[in-house]
């Protein structure tokens, strides 16, 4: 044990520079944390700071990030103590890569309100139980962790890191290390950070960008972006109706649809148009016409006694029945010019580059079904041998290289049958699904408006391709399997609401059957 005068260990009252820094970085894979540890020991060390760098790795990427803790002392000739992993209580700077790291490092003790300075972006990555939730599982916990910070730290800068980093072309690393220089948390010049990112000789220019505009910006120089201000409340607009241009056909064809959209009830327009441009990006101006004679059915039964929300819910999941996927709608949007510069964005592909893009492709006889005329692809269907003997051949794996003229040449081709969707089978059996569903929906409106609603909103529950569609209407099916027992109920819809929040909730549908036979005694204890 060291004793209070041994040369390893500063004595009490020893000058501030001889004091231990101690810094902690919390990042997941891919956000650069073993750089930006390598970068700030770097600027330590060209300050005449002895720096040691440790790492604790977490586990699985986003249920636990990785720590990077570095401790700095000026070298004054006697030899710093240093620990291999932080303390709670005792951190002076923390940088968190992502918002609900921050709170991580909150609830474990790392931050301190008369000590620690609190960087972090602002930004969030969804946790793998907020990913593995059939339904919406994002938490909305981001202004309980700025409240919260605010109160647990010395200092909390928090800005979106990751957006300069993307917008500079790098890693956001950059941006967090811009940040701790701007914060001035560290005795150290700008310049010294700069050349700490031009040693690594890979990236610099980008590097140096995102770094210059987050150092910037921590220190208050920079003004908030355009895309962060209309995020604030305070700087709302009102919204600019986008240009539509096309040939004049077309363009006679979408304002007359725009000028239905424009009779509606004015609560229920916004989500018409939304919902109007995605039919008709789907497949086409007639399609958009469809949508809006199905819509018109349930205006009729709405009032605005009851704030449309009936119509509200039939124009948002109207669009999305209507915009099913299938291999088709896979194939249009992998093949889109649209596609091919956010992925040229996202790799960071210099221009004058050749970039290699290799899809992925599982079809079942189902899909290879869906795709054929009604009329040939029921008769393979009915067929189970037939069926068999084709999925044995169909049902495998495949790369498609759609950078290459034939892989290209391969799914545009499939893209462009969209023109006979119509008359495939695929869109037959949608379409019989759509109106069973639309049909028993509007049929309890005028007896149970809010039940209808919510048999309306069911439709959350049907998304995604392949196998995820068919258990997805699968849980549908069995949510709505509780209708005859419910109907008449003056809670009713509140019952289709917890059944459709359970079949969201569980992956494996374990509470919607503990839900369904819940339901299946509330008749049985009314007789008695």
């Amino acid at each position: 044990m060291l004793d209070q005068a041994s040369p390893l260990r500063p004595k009490a009252g020893a000058l501030v520079d001889e004091r231990v820094i101690k810094l902690a970085v919390l990042a997941v894979g891919g956000q650069g944390g073993g750089v930006l540890a390598d970068w700030i020991t770097d600027v330590a060390e060209r300050n005449g700071y002895i720096a040691q760098s440790t790492s604790v790795a977490g586990v699985a990427q986003r249920t636990g990030a990785t720590i990077y803790y570095i401790e700095m002392a000026r070298d004054t000739g006697r030899l710093p103590v240093f620990a291999l992993s932080p303390s709670q209580g005792d951190v002076d700077i923390l940088i968190a890569a992502e918002l609900m790291e921050a709170g991580r490092a909150i609830i474990r003790g790392f931050v301190t309100p008369e000590r620690t300075t609190l960087i972090t972006s602002s930004h969030r990555i969804a946790a793998v139980s907020e990913k593995i939730e059939p339904g919406d599982g994002r938490a909305s916990s981001s202004e309980k962790v700025h409240a919260t910070a605010q109160a647990a730290a010395k200092r909390f800068i928090a800005f979106d890191m990751e957006k300069i980093a993307a917008d500079n072309g790098t890693m956001i690393s950059a941006s967090l290390l811009g940040a701790l220089a701007g914060s001035d948390a560290l005795p150290f010049t700008r310049e010294s950070y700069e050349q700490a990112i031009g040693a690594g000789g890979r990236g610099v220019k980008a590097s140096l960008a995102a770094f210059g505009a987050a150092c910037d910006r921590a220190r208050g120089i920079a003004a908030a972006s355009a895309d962060e201000k209309a995020a604030e409340p305070a700087a709302a607009e009102p919204k600019s109706t986008a240009k539509v241009s096309g040939p004049e056909t077309l363009l006679k064809g979408w304002q007359e649809l725009a000028a239905r959209v424009a009779a509606l009830p004015e609560p229920l327009r916004d989500m018409a148009e939304r919902g109007l441009k995605k039919v008709v990006d789907y497949q086409d101006i007639a399609y958009g016409g469809e949508y809006l004679d199905r819509l018109g059915k349930a205006v009729a039964l709405d009032n605005a006694e009851r704030g449309y929300a009936l119509s509200i819910a039939a124009a948002k999941h109207l669009a999305n029945a209507m915009c099913y996927d299938d291999m088709i709608r896979v194939a249009d949007l992998k093949t889109r010019s649209t596609r091919d510069k956010r992925v040229r964005k996202e790799v960071g592909v210099k221009e004058g580059s050749v970039l290699q893009v290799t899809e992925y492709f599982h079809p079942r006889i189902e899909e290879f079904c869906g795709t054929l005329p009604a009329g040939l692809g029921s008769y393979i269907e009915n067929r189970p041998k037939l069926a068999a003997f084709l999925d044995r051949r169909i049902n495998r794996g495949r790369h498609i290289r759609t950078d290459s003229f034939t892989g290209f040449a391969m799914l545009w081709f499939i893209g462009g049958l969209r023109r006979w969707r119509r008359r495939l089978l695929r869109h037959r059996v949608e379409v019989e699904h759509l109106e069973r569903w639309y049909g028993l929906a509007l049929g309890h409106a005028r007896q149970d408006y809010a039940l209808a609603a919510e048999v309306l909103n069911c439709r959350r529950l049907i998304k995604g391709y392949s196998d995820t569609h068919a258990r997805a209407q699968s849980k549908f099916d069995r949510v709505l399997s509780a209708l005859p027992t419910l109907k008449g109920r003056d809670d009713a819809a509140a019952w289709i609401r917890r059944l459709r929040e359970a079949a969201l909730k569980d992956e494996k549908g374990d509470m919607l059957d503990g839900a369904l036979k819940t339901v299946a005694t509330l008749n049985e204890g009314a007789a008695r």
